[in-house]
């Protein structure tokens, strides 16, 4: 697989990185995070199937996974669904999970911002995954689970 010529390829990863940290159509997570209701986060709200902390959990472990995927040799597979959703946590547990997030969408964009990462080729794990559609996901991914952390931040306030 050929790689995106310079400016094409300067101009995807400033986009990528825009989806992953800014605003865009959706509020990004650490916008939904702020002035999140602690104290409840363990609450699961009349008619929905889980609580803040299980999303959060559930994002921070899928990001976790998608950074395992791309860059371990060794990266085996988690049970779906079973693995990527948590027993249930504390408030103490929340912050710590934030910062997992955050550590690891770092590591995420370095990845993203490292001229050697070709957007275009397979990663080497995978079975025909591209770097690109990785990066995608995990912002995909997240766009989505900070819609419903935004949803139960309003319904917990």
């Amino acid at each position: 697989m050929t790689a995106l010529p310079p400016p094409a390829d300067r101009a995807v990863r400033e986009h990528l990185r825009a989806l992953l940290t800014t605003a865009q159509a959706h509020q990004t997570l650490e916008d939904v995070l702020r002035d999140f209701p602690l104290a409840r986060v363990t609450e699961r709200v009349h008619g929905l199937p889980y609580s803040a902390w299980e999303v959060l959990w559930h994002l921070r472990f899928t990001q976790r996974d998608i950074l395992n995927f791309v860059r371990d040799d060794t990266y085996q597979e988690v049970p779906w669904p079973d693995a990527y959703w948590p027993a249930p946590g504390t408030a103490a547990d929340w912050a710590a999970q934030v910062q997992a997030y955050r550590d690891d969408l770092a590591a995420l964009l370095n990845l993203l911002d490292d001229p050697a990462t070709d957007l275009l080729a397979p990663v080497p794990n995978g079975s025909g995954q591209t770097w690109l559609r990785e990066f995608l996901l995990v912002a995909d991914h997240t766009a989505y689970h900070a819609g419903q952390l935004l949803l139960l931040r309003r319904l917990l306030a």
